[in-house]
């Protein structure tokens, strides 16, 4: 029994089962991270921001685990031209923000965006909401495992610049990472793979899954990687 999903508004349902070995980390650091342990914005209390949701896809590659990203167009007004998981802001008939919206909004959000066929993904834990403050979304980051692949790519190129896996050795190699200074003096993890600079949101949670799944090897925490004021 994986989690069944309609368009009608039927229900989502994450589930362990038959998940590999190898994600059983993941699934249970998901189970028990709190919300500070994962970023120090969030979401405010008085229920202010848009309601999004992001899908964190993990699957098997000829390298082994990857996780699935996007690099969104450059002509779009926020986070330009930046690696992002898929996702974005809930719609009407995605339901309760508090409920299984956020699942939902993922799944739909990352078949329009990347072609993604949902029906070949098993959601297996959600992570606690967070906040973006230069935008003002409250982002649930939605964990799934991508059970049966389908071909992925460029739905609509305004909007996503292309899309590609990054295998998980590639982001825990130190050869890889590194510290974004932006401008603002803000610090943040950053990853060099795929010939692409992952940083902010997207940066900061797979460094803190990373981190509570124990696959984190020490590195370079010196070095850094300048941010212009167009980031």
């Amino acid at each position: 029994m994986t989690h069944t999903r309609d368009t009608q508004g039927g229900s989502v349902t994450p589930s362990r089962r038959g998940l590999p070995a190898w994600l059983e980390p993941v699934a249970w650091a998901a189970e028990t991270i709190e919300p500070r342990q994962l970023s120090r914005f969030l979401p405010p209390e008085n229920g202010s921001g848009r309601q999004s949701a992001v899908l964190i896809l993990f699957g098997e590659g000829e390298r082994g685990p990857e996780l699935l990203l996007m690099e969104r167009a450059g002509s779009l007004r926020s986070h330009a031209g930046q690696p992002s998981f898929p996702g974005g802001a809930l719609d009407p008939e995605d339901g309760d923000p508090h409920g299984d919206g956020p699942l939902r909004a993922a799944l739909r959000e990352a078949e329009e965006e990347t072609g993604l066929d949902p029906a070949g993904v098993q959601l297996f834990g959600v992570l606690p909401a967070l906040y973006i403050p230069v935008s003002g979304f409250v982002v649930t980051p939605v964990l799934g495992w991508w059970r049966e692949p389908s071909p992925v790519g460029v739905v609509d190129p305004n909007e996503t610049a292309r899309v590609f896996t990054v295998p998980v050795a590639d982001l825990t190699d130190p050869a890889n990472r590194a510290t974004a200074v932006h401008p603002s003096g803000h610090r943040g993890p950053a990853f060099l793979v795929e010939s692409a600079l992952v940083w902010g949101f997207t940066a900061g949670v797979i460094d803190r899954l990373l981190h509570f799944a124990g696959w984190e090897r020490p590195w370079d925490r010196d070095k850094q990687v300048p941010l212009d004021w167009r980031s």
